[in-house]
Formats: structure tokens, sequence, C-alpha cells
């Protein structure tokens, strides 16, 4: 099969898109904007959703659905969190079509809706005019509710994964009696979405906070996790918010305390999307395909026959579906591809392309060695082992895979974080290597707003317990007491 990419040093955006079409994860739709999410695409973010939703109700929250339609007058209540989207909303004005004189369909002019209905960009708005039925006393709270839904945003440059009209995601939105509460709930939650990225995804991420000019719109503080690509930009992976209490407010959610007074409740939302994606193909793959780590791949190992005739098929067959039974057993995804309709050549090309971690391949010649290959994908390379114990030695390469992209990816993370105490140095930095810059920076909206429009840099966070350090900004030369990490990102 043809599996040629340009490299990534000739094209890095080329590669990853023409990456994630070849790999059979995505596709452009007729739609402008949208894309298609194939089955093997889809698979590796059911994985996600799995490990996620667990984690999720692990922490004491639980599922619901909320209206994908959202009436135009709920979000001029929060004013920041509509100036925030109002430029991104899709308008769904009218609930009819008709036939036209031509032949053709075009929309009822007396079926205008009398108030118009957003396609959500995130839903704040319908879930708090909800929880005002929902909660009316301490004896409500906490109430710890996650959605697993689509949004739209009406963005005008898409990328598959990354940045697309419409994108499937999670958002929680949790209602608390104080602040501590909801700032813990908050905290927690980005804890949650560090160790997933990290542990499963093997993307290592430095967690911070936004600031002001970078907050969600609503929230009085943003929490999130930063991870640096192969190219040296930065990709928010996913965030936290304390929302106060400007959302209760707006829609007049109280609930009474124990000693008897009502209080508006206490706020978080947090969510992570299918940019997740972006980012698994983004920090590990390489020229060759998609590099999984086992822990999210749909499909961990693959085994491929090679034989003469159906009594070789037989042969190697019933070792290999003794093998397959095994992995099972151990909780491992297996293929056995014992199709004829193509070559093992083409199998092999076919799984290195869409980053199955571990090939084994079995034939005639080493059944009478009582051996199988076993190849790996994350440095390609191969072993001869013996089929005795295959299924435990499997299970501890699995392991090491996913160890060695996450230490790989930590390695890349770290050389790639550099110090800056002068604009030139900065500039520099940002030109000729790439990567995490930190800087001293002096807390103003404008310095940070004159350096992304000289730059494009932007400052991805500032690190959860930044220690304090004296020195100057290195735009405007005032006071800093803490240095701040900055990035060309996506």
């Amino acid at each position: 099969m043809s599996k040629e990419l340009v490299t990534r040093a000739e094209d890095y955006s080329k590669w990853y898109n023409e990456l994630v079409v070849k790999a059979d994860l995505a596709d452009h739709s007729a739609v402008r904007g949208c894309m298609v999410i194939k089955p093997y695409g889809y698979g590796i973010w059911e994985n996600m959703q799995k490990h996620l939703d667990k984690m999720f109700k692990d922490t004491g929250h639980v599922n619901a659905y909320f209206p994908l339609l959202i009436p135009k007058s709920f979000f001029s209540k929060e004013a920041s969190h509509v100036e925030g989207f109002a430029k991104e909303c899709a308008v769904v004005t009218h609930y009819r079509l008709k036939n036209d004189e031509k032949g053709g369909i075009i929309v009822d002019e007396d079926a205008k809706l009398e108030e118009e209905l957003i396609i959500r960009p995130t839903s704040e708005t319908i879930i708090w005019n909800t929880y005002k039925s929902w909660i009316q006393s301490y004896r409500d709270l906490p109430l710890l509710v996650n959605q697993w839904a689509n949004v739209v945003r009406w963005e005008m440059r898409t990328r598959l994964f990354l940045r697309t009209a419409e994108f499937l995601w999670q958002e929680g939105h949790t209602a608390h009696a104080t602040a501590k509460e909801a700032v813990e709930e908050t905290e927690k939650m980005l804890e949650v979405y560090a160790n997933f990225t990290e542990e499963f995804l093997a993307i290592p991420v430095i967690r911070g906070v936004k600031t002001a000019n970078e907050r969600f719109a609503g929230a009085l503080e943003t929490y999130c996790i930063e991870a640096l690509m192969q190219d040296g930009k930065a990709l928010q992976c996913g965030t936290s918010h304390f929302l106060g209490q400007n959302f209760a407010k707006a829609f007049d959610v109280k609930f009474a305390t124990k000693e008897g007074p009502l209080e508006y409740v206490w706020a978080t939302s947090w969510g992570v999307s299918t940019r997740l994606m972006g980012a698994l193909i983004m920090a590990h793959s390489d020229d060759n395909g998609l590099v999984l780590p086992p822990k999210i791949a749909s499909t961990q190992v693959v085994i491929v026959p090679i034989y003469k005739g159906e009594e070789g098929l037989k042969k190697v067959s019933e070792v290999a579906l003794d093998l397959v039974s095994k992995l099972k057993a151990k909780d491992i995804s297996v293929k056995y591809d014992d199709r004829d309709n193509q070559r093992p050549g083409w199998k092999f090309a076919k799984y290195e392309l869409k980053g199955i971690p571990v090939r084994v391949t079995l034939g005639e010649r080493d059944l009478a060695n009582g051996t199988i290959e076993v190849a790996r994908r994350d440095n390609l390379s191969k072993e001869t082992i013996s089929v005795n114990g295959a299924d435990n030695y499997i299970e501890i390469l699995l392991n090491d895979i996913q160890n060695n992209l996450f230490n790989k990816a930590l390695r890349r993370t770290s050389e790639s974080t550099h110090v800056a105490d002068s604009y030139d140095e900065f500039k520099k930095i940002l030109s000729e290597k790439g990567g995490f810059v930190s800087a001293h920076w002096d807390g103003t909206t404008e310095t940070e707003e004159k350096i992304k429009e000289e730059t494009k840099a932007t400052i991805r966070c500032i690190p959860l317990n930044n220690k304090s350090e004296e020195g100057k900004c290195i735009y405007s030369g005032k006071p800093s007491k803490q240095r701040v990490l900055f990035a060309l990102a996506y």
C-alpha cells in the first residue's frame, strides 16, 4: 500500500493533515469546517471517553444530557460570557422549509422563530437555567454533573481535530455551597485531566493558570494543562474554570444554608475535547505514520500470519488463536489478520501507518522453531522470541512502550523549555528554537497583547506552584515577581 507522507521536517502542517487522513482517523465533510471521524479514529476517542468517564465517576460525578439549542436571551444574562462567544455562535432562525416555484427548497419565511436559538458553543447558560429548579437547599449540594456532547463554534480557519466548527467533548458543570469547595473542585478536575493525559496519552503537561486575557469568558480563574508538540508549538489540552457566583447570579440560583438565609451557589466548569486526538498525533507520531501509546490504542496488538495454502494457514492459526486467547485474558486488545486478499508486506505497512503498538508475525518456519517475531512501533525494533510465554512478554512490552513514549516526550519538553532574560533573547529563542520560554512579565494585558502582536507568542500559563522571583519584564522593563511560560501555540 502507498503510505508515503511528507516528512515533519519538510512541512509539519502538511505532514499532520496527510497523516490524519491516510491513517483513517478522520476526513473532511461536505459541511465547511466540519469533519467526519472515521471508525478507527472514533475507536481511539471512545477509549479516551471510557477512561475519562471512569475517572469522573470515581470522583463522584454523574452524567446527564442538556439541549443542543439554547434560547438567545440566555446568553445576554452573563455579559462577559456572551461577549466571549458572540462571534462564534451559529443561530437557528426558522423551523420549516418549503418548495419554491422552481422545484427547489427554500426557508419558509412564515416559520420564523419567535426567539432565535443558539447551537451550543458551551452549555453554562442552559445548564444554570436548569439548575435553578434543581437546587433549593444545602442538601442539594454539591451538584456534580458531566455531559458528553457536541458543540459548534463557527471557526473561520479549521484543521482536523485541532480546530473544527463542530467538535466532540465533555463538559462538567458543578455547583457548591462555598467558594473553597468550588476552587477545590476546579483544581481536582485539572489534576484528573493532567493524570489522564500523562498516564494514558503519554503526554507530559504543564499545570497552570491562565492570565486574565486568556481566561474563559465568565470565569474568575481558568486552570489549564499545556503540552508541547514536536514542532515546538504548545497545545492547550484541557481547562478547568472557577466561575465564582457569576452564573448563579445571572440565573438566580440560590440555596438555603444550614443557618437558613439564601445564598448564591458557587460554580465550576471543565472540559476536554477531540483536540486531544490532535495532541496524541503530534506528540508521538513519526514520518512513517501514527505512533500510539498502548493504553489508548483501540488495537494494541496485531498478529499477521505467513503461510502457504489452506493447510499452512490452519497450522499457523492454531498457534495464533491460542495467543489471541491468552492476550484477551490479560485484557489486551488484539486483532488476528488472516485475510487472504492482501499480502503480509501490505499489512505490515498498513499497521505501521496506523500506529498499532505491537505487531506479531507468525509463519510456518516460526512454528518449526517454536518462535514468533515481535515488532514494536515506537522504535521500529524487532525481536524473535519463544512462542511459549509470548503473552507475558507482550504484556511487559506494552508497558515498556507506554513508558518509553512518555519519557521521550518528557525529555523533549525539558530540552525545549528555555529561559529568556531580554526581549531580544526571547525573540531569538522563538525564531530559532521554539518551545516554552520562561520569562518575566509585568502582569499587564497591554504588554501581553504587544508581545503577541509582535511575535505571535502567547502566555500559555502561569505555572502552578510557581516560585517567586524578582525580575524585570522582558518587554516593558517594569518589576516582575515571577516568570510565566510563553510559546507559539495551536
